[in-house]
């Protein structure tokens, strides 16, 4: 029997007028598909390829290299779980297969990159578009295929499927307390959470699939993932955030015009920036709503602070936010990385501090006044310039270091700061993750909130300027306080549970890591063990049993503790 690949179809639903769009999205798709020589116009500046002797590259460099791959690469649908031998034997006969691999989200899918576009073309152009019956389906080329069942693709049992969810806290839990340091289990857990290669190549996948949407409007738009996804603190299964980019469409802006043509367009004037990128993401949002293959419940929110379009892309198991004006965001992920490529033990620590603050409610993924992943982020930043030396440098050294390629500014904030690895020196600082950990607590749990902000441009405290109970400067936009929505009652949950945890986290350096004699697994310890609710939530409770001898540090912690409350009954 013939094996034969069907490109995903979506209903019309009697919108005829986008039948252009459609047109408009098959040339491009042939265009930018056909062959290698049709490239788009790579962006090349200055600090694109800076890269450090130890191999680290800027963050843009990493982006042009994921693109690269992604527009290569194709996403199939398996409706059984084909032979894994045969199946790239069929895809090599349309051309060279540079990766693959297979994952599972409502069915199992594989991503494939070829080693040109010519591979993709070919595959593409060897698929077949479903016969209907019902004249409203319009068929959209799309790179998403799905490979039907066929004899030639046998089942094969056993086909190795890459996670694209991280562990529960129970396993997680588990795997720690089979570890034989803190040190260990810091690294454990980061191993555990953070985004994989697959995950990666995946996320750039559906952008460059969306792109082939929005390039029936803009054929030389890019949309590019940015905050978690890229910046080395995502977790697996977080969103995936995509930034439609038109400053990369040639010819765009140029104040002096060359003598010769000029481009015919046509544009209503609108009111402000704002009410242009509304309208091109309400534009854009239809057309996803209509033609995206696998992309449901869409939603246009157009009012918000920042307007998105959001979707649930099935295929990937994405929940997915597309924005068209929000360059200080892409510009903030480009600092949350390069600080997380300057030590590794920026990401460990982040990492962790992130999954105790989930363990135990403290962040959130439903909006509410929690503390947000990313003022945990800059929470842990501000606690690594405070060390004695500093780990990591200020905002303001690194735009001091800056050259200018690197200047930057955008809707009037300065967004600068240096790229180039190998102009910033650190300063020797040994403090092991275990050290840190435990210090990260401690600070916070005397940190004065009640009258200090947080600013890692300058790495110090500063009075706050405006009545909230917790202050953080957006590092870029200086007049925001990126934790304005935390309540009082959050932020004290949050210092109680760093008092207690910098406790528990002391007691547990004097257990053993190991199993007691016949118990079938480890007794949670280290960090295992503040990530259990009920070892926190019960401390309180626990109090004035007799315990180990503890640190001066938290000796002295816990008194002033229990004087403030007894100040407060009087």
């Amino acid at each position: 029997m013939a094996s034969s690949i069907a490109v995903s179809r979506l209903h019309l639903r009697g919108r005829t007028c986008l039948l252009n769009c459609l047109q408009k999205v098959d040339t491009f798709l042939h265009r930018g598909v056909g062959t290698d020589a049709a490239v788009a116009q790579a962006q090349t500046t200055e600090r694109d390829g800076s890269e450090a002797k130890d191999g680290r590259r800027s963050l843009l460099a990493v982006q042009d290299e994921r693109r690269e791959q992604a527009e290569k690469s194709v996403l199939i649908s398996c409706q059984s779980r084909p032979s894994e031998k045969k199946f790239l034997k069929y895809l090599s006969r349309h051309g060279d297969v540079n990766k693959y691999f297979f994952y599972e989200s409502y069915g199992v899918y594989a991503v494939v990159e070829f080693a040109s576009r010519d591979g993709v073309a070919s595959l593409i152009e060897a698929a077949t578009i479903p016969s209907v019956s019902h004249e409203s389906m319009v068929p959209f080329k799309s790179r998403l295929l799905s490979l039907r069942s066929v004899d030639s693709l046998n089942h094969q049992s056993g086909l190795p499927c890459q996670p694209q969810t991280s562990v529960s806290i129970s396993e997680l839990v588990h795997r720690l307390s089979s570890e034989d340091s803190v040190e260990q289990q810091i690294t454990s857990l980061t191993e555990a959470f953070q985004l994989t290669e697959e995950n990666s190549r995946l996320r750039f996948l559906v952008c460059s699939l969306l792109n082939d949407i929005a390039a029936a409007y803009f054929p030389e738009c890019t949309i590019r993932p940015f905050g978690s996804s890229v910046n080395g603190f995502g977790k697996l299964g977080c969103d995936l955030d995509m930034f439609l980019d038109l400053d990369s469409i040639s010819g765009w802006n140029v104040k002096q015009p060359k003598a010769g043509l000029l481009l015919e367009y046509q544009m209503k004037r609108a009111n402000s920036e704002r009410a242009v990128t509304q309208s091109i993401l309400s534009v854009i949002g239809e057309c996803v709503d209509q033609f995206g293959p696998g992309c449901v419940g869409v939603q246009r929110i157009l009012n918000a602070r920042c307007p998105l379009v959001r979707f649930s892309h099935q295929p990937s198991g994405f929940q997915c936010d597309l924005t068209a004006n929000n360059r200080v965001a892409m510009i903030s992920t480009e600092l949350l990385y390069l600080y997380g490529e300057l030590d590794p033990r920026v990401r460990h620590l982040v990492f962790t501090i992130r999954c105790w603050a989930r363990a135990h409610g403290i962040t959130s993924s439903i909006p509410g006044a929690w503390i947000s992943n990313f003022s945990l982020t800059v929470m842990v930043l501000f606690f690594l310039q405070k060390r004695n030396p500093p780990i990591i440098p200020t905002l303001n050294h690194l735009r001091d270091l800056a050259g200018p390629a690197d200047n930057s500014v955008i809707e009037g904030h300065d967004c600068t700061f240096v790229r180039d690895f190998s102009k910033i020196h650190l300063q020797r600082n040994s403090e092991t993750l275990e050290t840190l950990l435990c210090e990260f607590f401690v600070f916070y749990a005397t940190f004065p909130f009640s009258r200090m902000s947080i600013n890692i441009r300058k790495g110090k405290e500063q009075n706050k300027p405006e009545v909230a109970p917790l202050h953080i400067q957006n590092p870029f936009e200086t007049s925001l306080n990126v934790s304005k929505n935390v309540n009082a009652t959050q932020l004290s949950r949050f210092v109680a549970l760093c008092q207690e945890s910098s406790w528990l986290i002391q007691q547990s350096e004097r257990n053993s890591p190991k199993s007691a004699a016949g118990e079938s697994s480890p007794t949670p310890w280290g960090l295992a063990a503040l990530l259990l609710p009920s070892q926190v939530e019960g401390m309180k409770s626990r109090k004035k049993r007799r315990r180990e001898p503890v640190s001066e540090t938290i000796k002295s912690l816990l008194e002033s503790l229990k004087n403030k409350n007894q100040g407060k009954k009087r």
